[in-house]
């Protein structure tokens, strides 16, 4: 049996036909859309934390089938050969180039556990130790606060005082409540008070700072709770990476010759 050059040629069209069908999402104005462009998109969309179902990959097909129409009339216009357009390309090439170079350099420069733990062990260093709850009534001048310690010795209810008169917008409405805190993050003069008191114990004098006078009362002291490593493990790696990245960064400026 004879088969003529052009059977053999419509024969290996028809065959073709499928698995050229599959590299396409669609032909617009006789132009082929390749489906990797729905697939690059799907793999955005996936990175995002979204979930890519059939509803979404037609979004992303109807998506990838408008940008070649609007790049055909952009490209019909001689938009592609501007001053503006090119200046904008060289811009995104960057911005993709100077993307891929970092994420390349964390993913070959990752923080290791060993870091991580010194980083917790310098963090549990610095915030371990005591915290108090304490409260505090403010006010702007010193005979205010010692008539405030005169009511109290007298017997007037500290939260009640704390309410009507302390200048703190924070805690005055709650009384002066204060909340569980280390002394070191409070102005040292509040603080070098606060941590001679015992509980339950309340300054016998005005305590000065720069926001005005205090009364200061510690209803309790325990250890700090620090949080487990591994509760806060994956935000202390993240910052470590993002320092690790600053540091890159300033290498490669430092490195560099600008004239």
């Amino acid at each position: 049996m004879k088969f003529s050059l052009s059977a053999l040629t419509a024969a290996a069209l028809i065959v073709a036909a499928p698995w050229a069908a599959a590299q396409n999402v669609a032909v617009v104005n006789g132009k082929a859309v390749p489906t990797a462009r729905v697939e690059a998109l799907a793999q955005q969309v996936a990175a995002s934390g979204r979930p890519v179902d059939d509803t979404v990959r037609a979004q992303l097909k109807e998506e990838v089938v408008l940008r070649e129409i609007f790049v055909q009339e952009a490209q019909k216009r001689g938009i592609a050969a501007t001053p503006e357009y090119k200046t904008q390309m060289e811009l995104a090439r960057q911005t993709i180039l100077i993307r891929a170079l970092f994420a390349d350099y964390q993913k070959k420069n990752p923080v290791s556990d060993a870091e991580v733990q010194a980083e917790y062990d310098k963090f549990a260093a610095a915030n371990g130790g005591k915290e108090y709850r304490a409260r505090h009534i403010l006010v702007e001048k010193e005979d205010e606060a010692k008539a405030i310690i005169a009511s109290l010795k007298g017997g007037a209810k500290f939260e009640d005082l704390a309410k009507k008169q302390s200048k703190d917008p924070g805690s005055g409405a709650n009384g002066g409540d204060l909340d569980w805190a280390a002394a070191g993050s409070y102005v040292a003069e509040f603080s070098e008070a606060m941590v001679k008191l015992d509980k339950g114990q309340m300054t016998q004098e005005p305590v000065k700072s720069q926001f005005g006078w205090h009364i200061i009362r510690v209803d309790d002291v325990r250890q700090a709770q620090l949080p487990k490593l591994e509760e806060i493990k994956p935000q202390i790696a993240q910052q470590m990476q993002q320092q690790k990245l600053m540091a890159y960064q300033q290498s490669l400026r430092e490195k560099a010759t600008v004239k």
